[in-house]
């Protein structure tokens, strides 16, 4: 698991495209950029009427505030004081929904998903000794429940950056889809492409080399890359951690679901795991499935 924004392998800005003409085919698109949970964010809506695109923008970028307030890291969010406090009193839906989630996905990766790393990634970066945060690492120590989110151990924490990227692109095409617009890119750092013919999208290795290219058509595809970004006093560990300290197989894991949040947490998972343990995980969620595993 990882505590930041990936490095993404996924040439989503500029290699996404119309796979091929559409029936709003000559109508020019509609393009809205911002940034969200450390990542930047490109909405694109083709062929659609102006005035839906500007309207869903708009309600977009509310959304990206509420979904920030809710899992950043990096500001005041409940995510941030759960990790503070080790509960969080009447938490979301939104929140909940996530949490539980993140479990489900834990459950079928044995653990390779591991939200509560976020203590040992910090140690990792610092280079400090890593036992104290290993312990506090655990899913069972994570309790969910209506009322209230908590931390079982003193010092837990939660990053919820490997699932939190897709979760946004998945909010984002629900409101795409309530305001009528059928053909949409979503690039949240995760990428859901809506509509027919589909969008092409290409994977990436961190250097640059083409590994495979698709066409998305409502589907979404998360893109992992352990290297992509190196943590620690010397920059040489990988940003992708495992609580039971096994290390990346993978340079680059690219899956493919339903939704984007199946699709990044299960990348990140899956940089950690060998190939029958993916296929085995992909199992537990219907419609997933290994686009790239890119040996290291």
């Amino acid at each position: 698991m990882l505590t930041r924004r990936r490095f993404m392998t996924l040439a989503a800005c500029a290699a996404a495209a119309p796979a091929s003409a559409s029936a709003g085919a000559g109508a020019a698109p509609h393009e809205w950029r911002g940034a969200a949970l450390g990542a930047d964010v490109t909405l694109r809506v083709d062929g659609g009427d102006a005035r839906a695109a500007r309207a869903f923008f708009a309600e977009a970028a509310r959304v990206l505030r509420s979904i920030e307030d809710r899992f950043s890291l990096y500001r005041g969010s409940d995510l941030t004081r759960l990790n503070a406090l080790g509960r969080l009193a009447h938490p979301s839906d939104d929140f909940t929904a996530l949490l539980t989630l993140a479990g489900q996905v834990h459950a079928a990766t044995a653990g390779a998903f591991d939200p509560t790393v976020q203590p040992l990634w910090q140690a990792r970066r610092l280079g400090r000794d890593e036992t104290a945060a290993r312990a506090l690492a655990g899913w069972d120590g994570v309790r969910i429940g209506p009322d209230a989110v908590m931390l079982d151990r003193p010092g837990m924490a939660l990053t919820l950056n490997g699932i939190a990227q897709g979760h946004a692109a998945d909010r984002l095409a629900g409101v795409a889809r309530r305001r009528g617009l059928t053909r949409t890119l979503i690039d949240t750092g995760e990428i859901r492409g809506q509509g027919a013919p589909g969008w092409t999208a290409e994977v990436v290795a961190p250097g640059g080399t083409a590994l495979r290219r698709l066409t998305l058509r409502d589907r979404a595809l998360a893109t992992s890359a352990p290297f992509g970004t190196r943590i620690g006093p010397q920059e040489d560990g990988a940003h992708i951690l495992a609580a039971d300290g096994r290390a990346p197989r993978w340079s680059v894991a690219a899956i493919s679901a339903p939704t984007a949040a199946v699709a990044d947490a299960l990348s990140t998972a899956a940089v950690l795991m060998d190939a029958p343990a993916i296929e085995h995980a992909l199992a537990a969620f219907p419609g997933a499935r290994i686009e790239v595993l890119s040996p290291l």
